[in-house]
């Protein structure tokens, strides 16, 4: 089954959509809604900041950590 989605900001009030060949003939289903709740494309960087803000205390530095593959698989101690 083939799916079309697009989101856009539409700057008039005609669209064009172009379908692929293998749903020429076929019943097809367009559906357009507002989208309340999506935030802007420019406030991308301040939700990954807000996300690092919530997580911050949960945070380990793991920059100095070295894996010691014979310490790992010691079976003996």
């Amino acid at each position: 089954m083939e799916l079309i989605r697009e989101i856009i900001f539409p700057t008039e009030s005609t669209y064009t959509l172009h379908f692929p060949e293998e749903m020429i003939g076929k019943q097809v289903e367009i559906i357009a809604f507002e989208i309340e709740k999506a935030p802007p494309i420019d406030k991308k960087e301040k939700s990954i900041d807000d996300i690092k803000a919530i997580f911050k205390d949960n945070l380990i530095d793991l920059s100095n950590y070295k894996f010691d593959r014979d310490e790992a698989n010691n079976y003996e101690d």
